[in-house]
């Protein structure tokens, strides 16, 4: 392997989730957000505005929505493009890196939607 690869294994064998101050926290916090989930499976299918957003994704609000996305492109995960018009034209899309991660959220959210019935009997029986 050359150097930067030796470099990349070197630390990613150094964190720890499980520690209290390992910065990985943030990244598992991120991904484990519903709004995250349903917003990098919409856009793994395509670019889409803000408004498209905020339509299919039932029940999240504007605050949120801007909040999800601003982290998102904190973290790399999704590519925010203004085109210079009247008014502004904003397309978010995935990254490569955003990618990666897309098919660990849909497994998690397809899991969800098929055992929701079983986890609300459950609940039902732990309650009573």
């Amino acid at each position: 392997m050359n150097d930067l690869n030796d470099n990349a294994l070197k630390i990613s064998k150094s964190w720890d989730a499980y520690h209290a101050q390992c910065p990985t926290r943030l990244m598992l916090n991120r991904i484990a957000d519903k709004w995250t989930v349903l917003v990098l499976g919409l856009l793994e299918m395509e670019t889409k505005r803000f408004s498209a957003l905020q339509r299919e994704i039932g029940g999240i609000s504007q605050k949120m929505l801007t909040q999800t996305l601003r982290g998102l492109e904190r973290d790399g995960l999704i590519q925010r493009t203004v085109y210079p018009s009247v008014p502004p034209k904003v397309e978010y899309t995935i990254t490569p890196l955003g990618s990666t991660l897309v098919g660990l959220l849909t497994a998690i959210r397809l899991w969800s939607e098929e055992r929701w019935p079983r986890l609300v009997g459950q609940n039902v029986c732990f309650f009573k």
